[in-house]
């Protein structure tokens, strides 16, 4: 008997060694993905695309139907980063965790404060993030954001018009 008890302990214990942890703050995600956000804020669009898997689907504030390639979602960032002079997350905001579904999908869960510059007005800017990254194989195959650019936006809006250039004056 006091065998059998042992073996059975012995066997829990073993088999509850190999589960993978479904919830925690340090990972190889979470380690790519630090390096991801990284490269984002050094604005180096090659070191970015590594991150990613060649069919990542990226949703930044928008539904699935609308998601970009990552080819595209960095064409879209050399474009928001002509508007600005500066952009970072504040470290001081930043969180990191990773989880494992039910399913079994990994994702890494982000927060922070972004802060940026706008070249226009001089005038700093801090939003509130969440981005969720899901990996599999070392990639991210989709990733999500969320924030309120709307004070951004509308100070965009109340800028004057740029002054045209010869090439609009001559279409």
């Amino acid at each position: 008997m006091k065998k059998l008890l042992i073996l059975g302990l012995a066997i829990v214990f073993l088999t509850s060694c190999n589960q993978k942890k479904r919830y925690t703050q340090q990972s190889a995600e979470i380690d790519s993905y630090k390096k991801a956000i990284e490269a984002y804020e050094k604005q180096n669009w090659e070191e970015l695309a590594t991150y990613y898997a060649d069919s990542a689907k990226i949703q930044m504030n928008v539904t699935k139907e609308s998601a970009q390639t990552i080819a595209q979602n960095i064409a879209q960032n050399k474009e928001d980063a002509m508007l600005f002079l500066s952009w970072r997350f504040d470290p001081k905001s930043v969180e990191y965790e990773m989880v494992v579904t039910d399913k079994g999908e990994t994702w890494v869960n982000f927060w922070g404060y972004w802060e940026g510059t706008l070249k226009a007005n001089n005038k700093k800017y801090v939003t509130p993030v969440h981005l969720t990254a899901k990996f599999i194989d070392g990639k991210i195959v989709r990733e999500d954001g969320y924030w309120d650019n709307s004070k951004l936006m509308m100070d965009l809006q109340k800028l004057p018009a740029p002054a045209p250039t010869e090439t609009t004056l001559a279409n």
